[in-house]
């Protein structure tokens, strides 16, 4: 058995916390759906321990990671190439790997675009977006969401210098502005709103803006879990039109890394039916 498991080809996902992650059983199903013969393990890397544990994958015949928080700007330093995708986020989630090269990807605007645009039916051009937060997983978005021509994008953090230097990274694909988050309950209601901050991670509440919501908004929020999310129940509290988890996001990004790296585009359909995609 331990002689078969040597020669299947090794992936899988670097991040800190790992433990909570439903990548291994995703990637699983990818395999078995298209009869690939790989493994898909967890690595839990502290910030200062990346690089060991990357090049350590890498010696020891691994072809593939999908990168996770606290990770995905970090890594960008140890890539040999990046994708147009990741050089526009600024940020790679997908690693793909041989023993001459790592090439940085970034699949996380695709796996966004894709649940919402083609899983939700929802139309994003010339909606109003606000986004959340202005860390990696919102660097990550960004060009993708701005090539479907929202009439604006708002990016609001704690920080408005974050947000501020998101925006400005940005602003050559369309039109965003960065704010406050207390600045936003100035401004009108917007059609969708995404969270992507920690707070569904890390069990916070963030000081969300409730003037964001109106009957009309649809939330999106990219974190996920079995149980609703701080910002499903706080958006469902101000009864916005529709919400979502990032259940299907994280599936349709996860298919595109393995796209990637198998050269095979899963089915995502009989995956979001087996996961709990609300």
């Amino acid at each position: 058995m331990s002689d078969q498991t040597a020669i299947l080809d090794r992936y899988g996902l670097i991040g800190y916390p790992v433990k909570h992650s439903k990548s291994p059983v995703i990637h699983k199903l990818f395999a078995d759906q298209s009869d690939q013969q790989m493994t898909y393990e967890l690595l839990s890397a502290r910030p200062e321990d990346l690089e060991n544990a990357v090049r350590k994958f890498q010696r020891n015949g691994g072809r593939g990671l999908n990168v996770t928080v606290p990770h995905k700007a970090a890594v960008t330093r140890l890539v040999d190439e990046m994708s147009e995708e990741a050089s526009i986020a600024g940020a790679v989630n997908t690693l793909a790997i041989s023993p001459e090269k790592i090439v940085g990807h970034n699949t996380d605007g695709v796996g966004l675009v894709r649940d919402i645009t083609t899983n939700w039916k929802y139309e994003v051009l010339n909606k109003r977006i606000l986004v959340l937060g202005a860390g990696g997983a919102a660097q990550g978005i960004q060009g993708t969401l701005l090539a479907l021509d929202p009439s604006l994008i708002t990016i609001a953090n704690r920080s408005i210098a974050k947000a501020e230097a998101l925006a400005g990274h940005f602003g050559m694909l369309g039109n965003v502005e960065a704010k406050r988050f207390t600045e936003v309950n100035k401004l009108e209601p917007f059609d969708l709103v995404i969270n992507a901050t920690s707070a569904g991670v890390k069990g916070e509440q963030a000081p969300f803006p409730r003037a964001a919501i109106a009957a009309k908004t649809v939330c999106y929020d990219l974190s996920y879990g079995f149980s609703e999310t701080p910002f499903i129940t706080w958006a469902k509290s101000l009864e916005a039109e529709t919400t979502r988890s990032g259940w299907g996001m994280l599936i349709e990004q996860a298919a595109e890394s393995f796209k990637i790296w198998r050269d095979v585009l899963p089915d995502t359909a009989p995956v979001l039916k087996q996961l709990p995609v609300t």
